[in-house]
Protein backbone atom coordinates (compact mmCIF):
# COMPACT_ATOMS: atom_id res chain seq x y z
CA UNK A 1 0.00 0.00 0.00
CA UNK A 2 1.61 3.22 -1.19
CA UNK A 3 2.46 5.70 1.92
CA UNK A 4 -0.66 8.00 2.32
CA UNK A 5 -3.42 6.28 0.95
CA UNK A 6 -6.02 5.02 2.99
CA UNK A 7 -7.19 1.45 2.98
CA UNK A 8 -10.63 1.68 2.02
CA UNK A 9 -9.17 3.22 -1.03
CA UNK A 10 -6.80 0.73 -1.57
CA UNK A 11 -8.95 -2.41 -1.59
CA UNK A 12 -11.60 -0.76 -3.88
CA UNK A 13 -9.29 -0.44 -6.59
CA UNK A 14 -8.87 -3.75 -6.69
CA UNK A 15 -5.28 -3.34 -5.91
CA UNK A 16 -4.93 -5.71 -2.93
CA UNK A 17 -7.22 -8.21 -1.77
CA UNK A 18 -8.16 -9.71 1.19
CA UNK A 19 -9.42 -8.27 5.20
CA UNK A 20 -9.48 -4.35 4.85
CA UNK A 21 -6.20 -3.44 6.87
CA UNK A 22 -7.10 -1.29 10.36
CA UNK A 23 -4.82 0.75 12.38
CA UNK A 24 -2.22 -1.10 14.48
CA UNK A 25 -4.08 -1.10 17.98
CA UNK A 26 -1.63 0.78 20.95
CA UNK A 27 0.11 -1.28 23.28
CA UNK A 28 -1.65 -1.19 27.01
CA UNK A 29 -0.01 0.98 29.35
CA UNK A 30 0.50 -0.04 32.93
CA UNK A 31 -1.78 1.57 35.78
CA UNK A 32 0.34 3.54 36.79
CA UNK A 33 1.40 5.34 33.96
CA UNK A 34 -1.91 6.05 33.01
CA UNK A 35 -3.10 7.64 36.02
CA UNK A 36 0.18 9.56 34.94
CA UNK A 37 -0.84 10.92 32.16
CA UNK A 38 -4.58 11.13 32.49
CA UNK A 39 -4.08 13.17 35.74
CA UNK A 40 -4.91 16.45 35.25
CA UNK A 41 -3.66 20.12 37.17
CA UNK A 42 -0.81 20.02 39.76
CA UNK A 43 1.02 17.31 40.92
CA UNK A 44 0.31 15.11 44.41
CA UNK A 45 2.91 16.68 46.33
CA UNK A 46 1.99 20.09 46.30
CA UNK A 47 -1.67 18.83 46.96
CA UNK A 48 0.23 17.29 49.74
CA UNK A 49 1.81 20.69 50.94
CA UNK A 50 -1.38 22.55 50.20
CA UNK A 51 -3.84 20.70 52.41
CA UNK A 52 -1.06 20.30 55.78
CA UNK A 53 -0.11 24.01 55.25
CA UNK A 54 -3.79 24.37 55.16
CA UNK A 55 -4.46 22.01 58.29
CA UNK A 56 -1.25 24.26 59.89
CA UNK A 57 -3.03 27.71 59.51
CA UNK A 58 -6.42 26.16 60.97
CA UNK A 59 -4.59 25.01 63.84
CA UNK A 60 -2.91 28.16 64.36
CA UNK A 61 -6.24 30.19 64.42
CA UNK A 62 -7.75 27.26 67.34
CA UNK A 63 -4.62 27.66 69.34
CA UNK A 64 -4.84 31.72 69.20
CA UNK A 65 -8.25 31.70 70.01
CA UNK A 66 -7.92 29.39 72.51
CA UNK A 67 -5.21 31.47 73.93
CA UNK A 68 -7.11 34.74 73.90
CA UNK A 69 -9.88 33.66 75.26
CA UNK A 70 -7.96 31.54 78.59
CA UNK A 71 -6.01 34.62 78.61
CA UNK A 72 -9.01 37.68 78.52
CA UNK A 73 -10.71 35.03 80.91
CA UNK A 74 -7.66 36.29 83.71
CA UNK A 75 -7.63 39.83 82.67
CA UNK A 76 -11.37 40.09 83.64
CA UNK A 77 -10.57 38.98 87.13
CA UNK A 78 -7.88 41.10 87.20
CA UNK A 79 -10.26 44.43 86.31
CA UNK A 80 -13.04 43.38 88.51
CA UNK A 81 -10.80 43.79 91.66
CA UNK A 82 -9.39 47.12 90.51
CA UNK A 83 -11.87 49.88 92.80
CA UNK A 84 -13.76 52.21 90.56
CA UNK A 85 -12.13 54.75 92.82
CA UNK A 86 -8.89 54.01 91.95
CA UNK A 87 -9.47 53.96 88.15
CA UNK A 88 -11.11 57.31 87.83
CA UNK A 89 -7.72 58.86 89.12
CA UNK A 90 -6.11 57.82 86.19
CA UNK A 91 -5.56 59.75 83.11
CA UNK A 92 -6.95 58.50 79.64
CA UNK A 93 -5.08 56.25 77.49
CA UNK A 94 -4.61 58.83 74.31
CA UNK A 95 -4.78 56.49 71.28
CA UNK A 96 -3.42 52.47 70.83
CA UNK A 97 -0.71 51.49 73.51
CA UNK A 98 0.48 49.62 70.47
CA UNK A 99 1.58 53.36 68.80
CA UNK A 100 1.12 55.88 71.25
CA UNK A 101 3.30 56.75 75.06
CA UNK A 102 1.67 55.82 78.14
CA UNK A 103 3.05 55.53 81.71
CA UNK A 104 1.96 52.53 83.91
CA UNK A 105 2.67 52.74 87.46
CA UNK A 106 4.13 49.00 88.65
CA UNK A 107 2.70 48.49 92.65
CA UNK A 108 4.35 45.52 94.18
CA UNK A 109 2.49 44.96 97.95
CA UNK A 110 3.87 43.07 100.62
CA UNK A 111 0.30 41.91 102.06
CA UNK A 112 1.25 38.66 101.73
CA UNK A 113 0.50 35.67 103.98
CA UNK A 114 3.67 35.02 105.61
CA UNK A 115 4.06 34.86 109.62
CA UNK A 116 6.01 37.95 109.51
CA UNK A 117 3.98 40.12 107.25
CA UNK A 118 0.66 39.20 107.85
CA UNK A 119 -0.71 42.65 109.10
CA UNK A 120 1.46 45.17 106.71
CA UNK A 121 -0.06 46.43 103.56
CA UNK A 122 2.44 48.93 102.23
CA UNK A 123 3.69 49.30 98.81
CA UNK A 124 6.86 47.09 98.58
CA UNK A 125 7.66 48.02 95.21
CA UNK A 126 6.74 51.61 93.64
CA UNK A 127 7.58 51.62 89.60
CA UNK A 128 6.84 53.79 86.94
CA UNK A 129 7.37 52.24 83.37
CA UNK A 130 7.02 55.02 80.42
CA UNK A 131 6.73 53.24 77.01
CA UNK A 132 7.74 55.01 73.75
CA UNK A 133 6.57 53.05 70.84
CA UNK A 134 7.50 55.43 68.23
CA UNK A 135 11.19 55.28 69.49
CA UNK A 136 11.14 51.81 70.13
CA UNK A 137 12.17 52.40 73.81
CA UNK A 138 10.92 51.83 77.47
CA UNK A 139 12.11 53.78 80.67
CA UNK A 140 11.98 52.48 84.55
CA UNK A 141 11.75 54.95 87.26
CA UNK A 142 12.20 53.35 90.54
CA UNK A 143 10.84 55.53 94.00
CA UNK A 144 12.64 54.27 97.06
CA UNK A 145 9.98 53.30 99.92
CA UNK A 146 11.94 55.07 102.00
CA UNK A 147 11.92 58.27 100.56
CA UNK A 148 10.31 60.94 102.72
CA UNK A 149 7.32 62.65 101.05
CA UNK A 150 3.95 64.93 101.52
CA UNK A 151 1.16 62.22 101.47
CA UNK A 152 -1.86 64.39 100.98
CA UNK A 153 -4.02 64.23 103.54
CA UNK A 154 -1.45 63.03 105.71
CA UNK A 155 1.67 65.25 106.03
CA UNK A 156 5.36 64.23 105.64
CA UNK A 157 5.83 60.35 105.52
CA UNK A 158 7.89 57.31 104.25
CA UNK A 159 6.24 57.07 100.65
CA UNK A 160 5.14 53.15 101.27
CA UNK A 161 3.35 54.47 104.12
CA UNK A 162 0.50 55.92 101.37
CA UNK A 163 -1.05 52.13 100.58
CA UNK A 164 -1.36 51.45 103.79
CA UNK A 165 -3.07 55.11 105.00
CA UNK A 166 -5.35 55.14 101.24
CA UNK A 167 -4.40 52.33 98.89
CA UNK A 168 -3.70 52.62 95.79
CA UNK A 169 -5.58 55.73 95.46
CA UNK A 170 -3.71 57.27 97.88
CA UNK A 171 -0.43 56.13 96.55
CA UNK A 172 -1.26 58.02 93.10
CA UNK A 173 -1.59 61.16 94.27
CA UNK A 174 1.46 61.09 96.80
CA UNK A 175 3.43 59.80 93.34
CA UNK A 176 1.61 62.54 91.15
CA UNK A 177 2.36 64.77 93.84
CA UNK A 178 6.10 64.01 93.95
CA UNK A 179 6.82 63.71 90.17
CA UNK A 180 4.36 65.57 88.49
CA UNK A 181 3.09 62.72 86.39
CA UNK A 182 -0.47 61.16 86.08
CA UNK A 183 0.00 57.32 84.80
CA UNK A 184 -2.37 56.29 82.40
CA UNK A 185 -2.54 52.55 83.79
CA UNK A 186 -1.91 50.83 87.19
CA UNK A 187 -0.85 47.58 87.88
CA UNK A 188 -0.57 45.96 91.23
CA UNK A 189 0.84 42.87 92.52
CA UNK A 190 0.63 41.02 95.28
CA UNK A 191 4.02 39.42 96.22
CA UNK A 192 2.79 36.39 97.91
CA UNK A 193 1.43 35.04 94.33
CA UNK A 194 4.51 37.26 92.68
CA UNK A 195 6.18 33.56 91.96
CA UNK A 196 3.18 31.80 90.61
CA UNK A 197 3.89 33.88 87.37
CA UNK A 198 7.24 33.18 87.31
CA UNK A 199 6.40 29.39 87.67
CA UNK A 200 3.91 29.76 84.75
CA UNK A 201 6.43 31.14 82.85
CA UNK A 202 8.83 28.27 83.50
CA UNK A 203 11.36 30.53 84.93
CA UNK A 204 13.17 33.18 84.01
CA UNK A 205 16.59 34.15 83.93
CA UNK A 206 18.65 36.99 85.95
CA UNK A 207 21.96 38.31 85.29
CA UNK A 208 23.50 38.89 88.65
CA UNK A 209 25.91 41.86 88.49
CA UNK A 210 27.79 40.33 91.84
CA UNK A 211 27.45 38.15 94.53
CA UNK A 212 24.90 38.51 97.22
CA UNK A 213 24.82 36.56 100.76
CA UNK A 214 21.66 39.04 101.84
CA UNK A 215 20.63 39.19 105.82
CA UNK A 216 17.72 36.88 107.10
CA UNK A 217 15.03 39.45 106.56
CA UNK A 218 11.24 38.57 106.31
CA UNK A 219 11.58 34.84 105.70
CA UNK A 220 9.61 33.91 102.17
CA UNK A 221 8.36 30.78 103.34
CA UNK A 222 5.44 29.38 105.30
CA UNK A 223 6.16 27.31 107.95
CA UNK A 224 8.29 28.38 110.97
CA UNK A 225 10.32 25.30 110.89
CA UNK A 226 11.67 26.47 107.61
CA UNK A 227 12.18 29.78 108.62
CA UNK A 228 14.72 29.11 111.50
CA UNK A 229 16.59 27.07 109.04
CA UNK A 230 16.83 29.81 106.58
CA UNK A 231 20.14 32.23 107.07
CA UNK A 232 19.01 34.24 104.11
CA UNK A 233 19.41 34.53 99.81
CA UNK A 234 22.88 32.94 98.52
CA UNK A 235 23.10 34.11 94.59
CA UNK A 236 26.28 33.49 92.77
CA UNK A 237 27.71 36.45 89.76
CA UNK A 238 26.76 35.74 86.26
CA UNK A 239 23.60 34.40 84.69
CA UNK A 240 21.21 32.23 86.39
CA UNK A 241 17.51 30.91 86.06
CA UNK A 242 15.45 31.67 89.31
CA UNK A 243 11.87 29.92 89.59
CA UNK A 244 9.36 32.07 91.52
CA UNK A 245 10.69 31.32 94.72
CA UNK A 246 13.81 32.30 94.50
CA UNK A 247 13.57 35.28 91.80
CA UNK A 248 11.15 36.59 94.79
CA UNK A 249 13.82 36.54 97.14
CA UNK A 250 16.17 38.00 94.89
CA UNK A 251 14.11 40.88 93.96
CA UNK A 252 13.34 41.91 97.87
CA UNK A 253 17.10 41.62 99.28
CA UNK A 254 17.86 44.77 100.88
CA UNK A 255 21.19 44.32 102.70
CA UNK A 256 23.81 42.29 101.07
CA UNK A 257 26.54 41.09 103.40
CA UNK A 258 29.24 41.12 101.01
CA UNK A 259 28.77 44.67 100.04
CA UNK A 260 28.14 47.18 102.02
CA UNK A 261 27.57 49.73 99.88
CA UNK A 262 24.28 48.46 98.77
CA UNK A 263 21.11 49.88 99.87
CA UNK A 264 17.17 49.96 98.93
CA UNK A 265 18.12 51.60 96.23
CA UNK A 266 19.90 48.73 94.41
CA UNK A 267 17.28 46.55 95.71
CA UNK A 268 14.71 48.73 93.34
CA UNK A 269 17.11 47.63 90.08
CA UNK A 270 17.18 44.11 91.18
CA UNK A 271 13.28 44.22 90.92
CA UNK A 272 13.64 46.52 87.42
CA UNK A 273 16.01 43.72 86.23
CA UNK A 274 13.28 40.60 87.46
CA UNK A 275 10.01 42.80 85.65
CA UNK A 276 12.17 42.94 82.39
CA UNK A 277 13.24 39.47 82.41
CA UNK A 278 9.54 38.23 83.10
CA UNK A 279 8.53 40.59 80.27
CA UNK A 280 10.56 38.92 77.96
CA UNK A 281 9.65 35.67 78.99
CA UNK A 282 5.95 37.15 78.42
CA UNK A 283 6.45 37.70 74.86
CA UNK A 284 8.91 34.89 73.72
CA UNK A 285 7.28 32.18 71.30
CA UNK A 286 7.66 29.39 74.27
CA UNK A 287 5.03 31.28 76.57
CA UNK A 288 2.68 31.19 73.40
CA UNK A 289 3.01 27.56 72.79
CA UNK A 290 1.24 27.19 76.66
CA UNK A 291 -0.68 29.90 76.77
CA UNK A 292 -3.51 28.08 76.50
CA UNK A 293 -3.18 26.27 79.48
CA UNK A 294 -1.45 28.98 81.66
CA UNK A 295 -3.14 32.46 80.46
CA UNK A 296 -5.19 32.38 83.53
CA UNK A 297 -2.31 32.08 85.70
CA UNK A 298 -0.23 34.69 84.42
CA UNK A 299 -2.39 37.67 85.57
CA UNK A 300 -3.85 35.54 88.84
CA UNK A 301 -1.44 38.22 91.09
CA UNK A 302 -2.55 41.66 89.29
CA UNK A 303 -4.93 44.08 89.71
CA UNK A 304 -4.98 46.37 86.88
CA UNK A 305 -7.37 48.56 84.83
CA UNK A 306 -5.08 46.96 81.70
CA UNK A 307 -7.47 45.30 79.39
CA UNK A 308 -6.33 41.97 77.82
CA UNK A 309 -5.98 43.78 74.34
CA UNK A 310 -4.15 46.79 75.69
CA UNK A 311 -1.97 43.87 77.63
CA UNK A 312 -1.17 42.56 74.48
CA UNK A 313 0.06 45.53 72.90
CA UNK A 314 2.10 45.97 75.79
CA UNK A 315 3.68 42.81 75.09
CA UNK A 316 4.15 43.56 71.12
CA UNK A 317 5.78 47.29 72.22
CA UNK A 318 8.06 45.64 74.61
CA UNK A 319 9.00 43.17 72.00
CA UNK A 320 10.11 45.69 69.79
CA UNK A 321 12.00 47.85 72.52
CA UNK A 322 15.84 47.81 71.88
CA UNK A 323 17.04 46.93 75.53
CA UNK A 324 20.57 48.74 74.77
CA UNK A 325 18.61 51.64 74.90
CA UNK A 326 16.48 51.04 77.66
CA UNK A 327 16.36 53.60 80.35
CA UNK A 328 16.54 52.79 83.53
CA UNK A 329 16.34 55.58 86.29
CA UNK A 330 15.89 55.77 90.42
CA UNK A 331 14.86 58.53 92.57
CA UNK A 332 16.84 59.07 95.68
CA UNK A 333 18.17 61.55 98.30
CA UNK A 334 20.09 61.39 101.93
CA UNK A 335 20.02 59.37 104.23
CA UNK A 336 18.52 60.55 107.74
CA UNK A 337 17.91 58.87 111.32
CA UNK A 338 17.55 61.66 113.25
CA UNK A 339 13.43 60.58 113.59
CA UNK A 340 14.57 57.23 114.76
CA UNK A 341 13.72 55.58 111.76
CA UNK A 342 15.91 55.44 108.41
CA UNK A 343 14.54 57.71 105.72
CA UNK A 344 15.84 59.44 102.83
CA UNK A 345 15.54 63.09 101.75
CA UNK A 346 14.90 63.91 98.42
CA UNK A 347 16.17 67.38 96.37
CA UNK A 348 16.68 68.83 93.42
CA UNK A 349 18.09 65.91 91.75
CA UNK A 350 14.70 63.89 91.90
CA UNK A 351 13.01 66.78 89.56
CA UNK A 352 16.12 66.31 86.93
CA UNK A 353 15.83 62.46 86.77
CA UNK A 354 12.16 63.12 86.45
CA UNK A 355 12.76 65.13 83.27
CA UNK A 356 15.45 62.36 82.35
CA UNK A 357 12.76 59.74 82.76
CA UNK A 358 10.24 61.66 80.20
CA UNK A 359 12.72 62.83 77.81
CA UNK A 360 12.63 66.53 78.62
CA UNK A 361 16.55 66.06 79.21
CA UNK A 362 19.51 64.06 78.56
CA UNK A 363 20.10 60.88 81.23
CA UNK A 364 22.98 61.27 83.21
CA UNK A 365 24.27 58.52 85.41
CA UNK A 366 24.15 59.32 89.64
CA UNK A 367 26.65 61.06 90.96
CA UNK A 368 30.02 59.10 91.98
CA UNK A 369 30.34 58.02 95.80
CA UNK A 370 26.85 59.00 96.73
CA UNK A 371 25.42 55.46 96.67
CA UNK A 372 21.86 56.97 97.28
CA UNK A 373 22.06 59.47 94.35
CA UNK A 374 19.62 59.65 91.72
CA UNK A 375 20.07 59.37 88.22
CA UNK A 376 19.68 57.84 84.98
CA UNK A 377 21.64 54.97 82.95
CA UNK A 378 20.98 53.78 79.22
CA UNK A 379 21.11 49.86 79.21
CA UNK A 380 21.44 48.53 81.88
CA UNK A 381 19.97 48.97 85.84
CA UNK A 382 21.88 51.64 87.39
CA UNK A 383 24.43 50.60 89.96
Amino acid sequence: MAEGQKPYRVYKGGRAKGRVPTAARPEPQRQGAERRTSAPGRPRWRRRIGLTLLLLLVLLVVWTVASYLSFRAGVADANARLPKTVAAGLAPQEGALASKPSLILLLGTDGDRTPARIDARRSDSILLVRTDPGRHRLAYLSIPRDLRVDIPGHGPNKINAAFQLGGASLTMKTVRALTGLQPNHLVMVDFEDFRTVIDALGGVEIDVPKPILSNRFDCPYATEARCQEWQGGRFARGKQEMNGQRALIYSRVRENRLDAAENDLTRGERQQAVVEAMTDKLVGPGTFVRLPFIGGDLVKPLTTNLSAGQLLQLGWVRFRANSSRALHCRLGGEPDSSGGSSVLLGGEENAATVAMFVGLSAPQPPPPGRPFGAGCLVGRSAD
